[in-house]
């Protein structure tokens, strides 16, 4: 069985330095099929001023320098939160065959809570979805963060 909840633990740990910045505690690893973590990141939107800048993106342009490779075949992406249709489509841009997440997002997931990108059947390219590995911990970050600025 593949460490899935060891990753998970490093994604979260990702995600709690995102609260440094004001940013929603988002962590995202990429693993390659060996279990080498290539990379990692969280999301730093207010940090960089860039609305892109979603964990899941960050850390597959980071797998794509480290490897030198756009094409991530081989790679897991291991996230705290449900990904959203951009990092969706970041995914499916990457070749990424395996997503593992935590915490579903029941406003903008698109990896089955609203839409389901990932396994769209009509898309050339579908990938294998590990919902829910640590999912608790992951919304309880969440809740805490959205419970102080409210």
């Amino acid at each position: 069985m593949q460490p899935f909840a060891g990753w998970m633990r490093e994604a979260l740990a990702e995600a709690r330095l995102a609260l440094d910045t004001g940013d929603v505690p988002v962590g995202a690893l990429v693993v390659d099929g060996r279990g080498t973590v290539l990379a990692r990141a969280r999301n730093e939107r207010e940090a960089l001023q860039d609305p892109t800048a979603h964990a899941e993106v960050l850390a597959l342009r980071a797998a794509a320098s480290v490897t030198g490779d756009w094409h991530l075949t081989d790679a897991t992406l291991v996230v705290t939160l449900e990904p959203c249709v951009m990092c969706a489509g970041a995914i499916l841009s990457a070749r990424v065959p395996r997503v593992v997440f935590g915490a579903w997002d029941e406003k903008a997931g698109a990896v089955g809570s609203v839409y389901d990108v990932l396994r769209d059947r009509r898309l050339p390219h579908t990938v294998e979805v590990r919902a829910g590995v640590g999912a608790e911990e992951s919304a309880e970050l969440l809740r805490g963060f959205f419970g102080e600025r409210r």
